[in-house]
C-alpha cells in the first residue's frame, strides 16, 4: 500500500490548555485546528503562529493529511504510515477527521531526509 500526504500550508503547534477548556479565537485560524479533551487537560492543535505566549506548547509541526478519504474498515493504513517515519525518526500525531486522516509530523534535528520514506511506501 503507497500512502500519499498531502501538506496543509503552516507550521502547526499542539497547546495545552485547562482540564474542559473551550477553543480559543486565536486557536480558530488556519486550515485545520483541532481540540482534544481528556479528564486531566484539553489539547489544541493549532496553527504555531496564533499560540500566545505563556501558553505551553509543542511547536514546530508540519500538518500533511492523508490525499483522499480512506475507508473505516481498512486495517495497517497507521502502521503503513509509522514504519517509515520511525525509521527516518520523525515524530508522528494522528488525529482522525471523519473523512481525511490529519496527521502533525515534527523531524528531530538529527533526521535524515524523507526520501526514505518514499523507499518504504510513502509519498
Amino acid at each position: 500500500m503507497v500512502m500519499r500526504l498531502e501538506r496543509v500550508p503552516g507550521t502547526y503547534a499542539v497547546a495545552r490548555l485547562p482540564p474542559g477548556a473551550a477553543v480559543p479565537a486565536w486557536g480558530q485560524d488556519g486550515a485545520l485546528y483541532s481540540l482534544i479533551r481528556t479528564p486531566e487537560e484539553t489539547s489544541l492543535v493549532c496553527l504555531d503562529a496564533d499560540k500566545p505566549p505563556g501558553v505551553q506548547a509543542e511547536r514546530g509541526w508540519a500538518a500533511p493529511r492523508g490525499a483522499g478519504t480512506l475507508d473505516f474498515a481498512l486495517t495497517g493504513v497507521l502502521a503503513s504510515l509509522t514504519a517509515p517515519l520511525a525509521a527516518a525518526e520523525i515524530s508522528l500525531l494522528h488525529f482522525q477527521p471523519l473523512t481525511r486522516t490529519a496527521y502533525l509530523l515534527k523531524p528531530r534535528p538529527w533526521s535524515p531526509p524523507l526520501r526514505p520514506c518514499a523507499q518504504r511506501g510513502l509519498q
